[in-house]
């Protein structure tokens, strides 16, 4: 063969480059606010009765109210005349963390940042 009879040069085809898709994490996507979810849900379950819960939230009026209440009735517990009244003060100030627990705890991630991150709804 001579360099005038030069047989053509036949391309094949290339194949576009596949990209592979982005990696997807195992774990969902976090909302921002979310994180506080299990730390005030659990706060308010075992420590809700002086209100500490509220301010991993960031009540702060709240969580001093709550903080007066479940105080004074713990400090004035040993005194008889006012006992009835102050064990009402600790039951009251318990429950009230006890229910806004579980109520954080039960709610969705969104629903729990949406009422209580976003929207600031201080009481249940």
């Amino acid at each position: 063969m001579s360099d005038d009879q030069q047989q053509p040069s036949v391309e094949t085809p290339t194949e576009p480059a596949v990209t592979p898709p982005a990696a997807q994490s195992s774990t969902p996507q976090q909302i921002p606010g979310a994180e506080k979810k299990l730390l005030a849900g659990l706060l308010g379950i075992f420590l809700g009765w002086i209100g500490v819960h509220k301010f991993v939230l960031g009540y702060q009026k709240e969580g001093i109210i709550l903080a007066i209440i479940g105080g004074a009735s713990l400090m004035t517990s040993w005194i008889p005349i006012i006992n009835c009244i102050t064990v009402f003060g600790m039951m009251g100030t318990a429950i009230v963390g006890l229910i806004e627990g579980i109520i954080y705890l039960t709610k969705s991630d969104e629903d729990f940042v949406n009422t209580y991150v976003q929207n600031k709804k201080a009481w249940f």
